[in-house]
């Protein structure tokens, strides 16, 4: 008798498929098990996305809050700065400027010394003697015609054996980055070494160790031409006298960053500096307003369910999501200024609510309200911003509604893991009982086809012979 290799293919029955059959009803509470835990793994990446867009809402209700050390106007206020002669000066504002008109005289412009060398016949590639060049970096006191040296800015500059000229001498300066900067001019009598040092008075230097190119401060002739000295930048504001090492001058005037450029005559020119109110409160508010729609946006289409293709969102009848959804609404216009101002809520400073449920922002109506009452109008928008700033925390926050949802979700996967490992394993058992049960009743069956085909080969023969 043949050995059966096929499940059925000795009893000619369907066995295989019927242990297919069997198995899928088995395996039911498995799929069930499989879709609960996608269920459960979706909410969690649309919980994600929930707390994603909350955050960026949040961030939003902060850039509406001051700082701990600012009003609330603060918080809005942008400033300008003009210089009416602006072949004098220019300004920058920033936060801490307090607006005003100030006088502006400039008697002097900070510059760094120049020195000019006296011409080298051989052009740049002009032999130097010596292989150093020593800079004392200092300032010059008492009438000005004294060179004060500061010992701790002195510096020996190396010039290379196989180097010794003069651009070997400017490279090596330029290459020391000491503040001076080193070019050649190659002029009708020959090549001029040019130097030029940073801005300020204490930026005067005296060059020793080559001779040809030694410098005394004290009695600027010989060897250079002195083009320029080393000096501060000396002007006054409302009449106080200020000097600075630099153009640039900071800290003169809070908030306040003057780029000097020119001096003046007379009666010198003038600097105002303007406070706006509006244009930093208007640009927070409208950060605001993009972040509230983004935000309920994406809560609309999680909780939402399309009776055409009976697809829900992926929270949708959610607790938490209903509850985000409510919060976020009722603090738009629930929250208010307080005392007596006619701006109480969000709605006074022109921000509406379209009939999707967006909002957008009243440009006349905000700009007329910010000129009745800046200050009633910043309260409130500070208020608005941090109740969106605490309930949100308390959606997204460690301790928050998402985060509990969120883990609550991450133990029943957990758990319905367990449960299809279990189930997997039982269903493994299972499948090998039938097919061993059946794997029996196709080698019987199997046997009791031989043997009628037997008893019928038998019979047949009997009759012939009869």
């Amino acid at each position: 008798m043949a050995t059966i290799t096929s499940l059925g293919s000795g009893s000619g029955l369907p066995l295989e498929s019927l242990v297919t059959s069997l198995m899928a009803v088995e395996r039911r509470p498995l799929t069930s098990i499989k879709n609960q835990s996608s269920a459960a793994t979706a909410k969690i990446s649309a919980f994600g996305a929930l707390s994603s867009k909350l955050a960026a809402l949040q961030t939003a209700a902060k850039g509406l809050m001051p700082s701990a050390t600012q009003t609330a106007l603060d918080k809005f206020a942008s400033y300008t700065g003009t210089v009416k002669d602006t072949a004098i000066a220019s300004a920058s504002v920033s936060t801490g400027a307090v607006a005003g008109n100030y006088a502006l005289k400039v008697s002097q412009l900070a510059g760094g010394q120049n020195l000019l060398s006296n011409a080298f016949v051989g052009g740049a590639s002009a032999p130097v003697s010596g292989t150093s060049l020593t800079i004392d970096f200092g300032s010059m006191t008492g009438a000005g015609n004294t060179f004060a040296a500061d010992g701790t800015r002195s510096k020996t500059i190396q010039i290379d054996s196989d180097n010794q000229t003069l651009a070997g001498v400017r490279n090596a300066i330029n290459g020391a980055n000491l503040g001076i900067t080193a070019t050649i001019i190659n002029g009708a009598n020959g090549a001029q070494l040019s130097l030029t040092g940073s801005d300020g008075s204490d930026q005067v230097f005296k060059l020793s160790g080559i001779s040809e190119l030694e410098f005394n401060p004290d009695a600027p002739t010989g060897n250079y031409t002195q083009k320029t000295t080393a000096q501060d930048a000396m002007f006054s504001l409302n009449g106080v006298a200020i000097t600075s090492k630099s153009n640039t001058v900071s800290g003169a005037l809070d908030g306040v960053v003057l780029n000097l450029t020119g001096t003046t005559t007379g009666d010198g020119t003038t600097l105002n500096v303007t406070r706006n109110n509006l244009d930093g409160a208007k640009k927070a508010l409208e950060g605001f307003i993009t972040a509230y729609n983004d935000a309920m946006g994406t809560m609309n289409t999680q909780g939402a369910y399309d009776p055409t293709t009976k697809v829900a969102g992926s929270l949708q009848g959610n607790r938490v999501l209903r509850e985000a959804q409510t919060n976020m609404r009722a603090l738009l216009f629930n929250t208010t200024a307080g005392g007596t101002s006619d701006y109480q809520r969000f709605s006074d400073i022109g921000v509406k609510v379209g009939t999707d449920g967006n909002l957008s922002l009243d440009s006349a109506k905000f700009t007329a309200a910010m000129a009745a009452d800046p200050n009633a109008v910043a309260n409130l928008v500070n208020k608005v911003g941090s109740a969106y700033n605490d309930s949100i925390e308390r959606i997204t926050g460690t301790s928050g509604s998402i985060s509990a949802a969120t883990t609550g979700l991450q133990s029943t996967i957990k758990s319905l893991g367990d449960r299809q490992s279990a189930l997997e394993l039982r269903l493994t058992t299972v499948e090998a009982r039938y097919r061993s049960q059946f794997s029996a009743l196709d080698t019987m069956m199997s046997k009791m086809n031989s043997t009628s085909s037997y008893l019928a080969t038998q019979l047949a023969n009997l009759a012939k012979t009869s």
